[in-house]
């Protein structure tokens, strides 16, 4: 028969093994031609925040660039772009690279 302390001991190692694995972070850049005003701005991220997988996200208004870091275990380019297209908006890929 197991001790406690050998469950508990088991457990905190079980538990540590999960947070050392590094998640797989990708960040991607999408030119998103209908945020052409502040309200647009607002719109996208008053929208985008919520989508699952997503780490942070930065807008730039002037260049019209939306740049997303996100969870490459629970979310995908198509879902993020799927999630912009819920509110009309296009989010077409500029770029994409996978976090160091």
């Amino acid at each position: 028969m197991m001790s406690k302390k050998l469950i508990m001991l088991f457990a905190v190692l079980f538990l540590s093994i999960g947070t050392m694995m590094a998640k797989d972070l990708r960040t991607v850049v999408f030119k998103v031609e209908q945020m052409t005003c502040q309200n647009c701005e607002k719109k996208v991220k008053d929208n985008i925040r919520f989508e699952k997988g997503l780490k942070k996200f930065t807008t730039d208004l002037k260049t019209k660039i939306v740049t997303i870091t996100y969870d490459a275990e629970k979310t995908n380019i198509e879902q993020l772009q799927a999630g912009f297209r819920k509110f009309k908006y296009e989010a077409v890929v500029v770029e994409d690279k996978k976090e160091e």
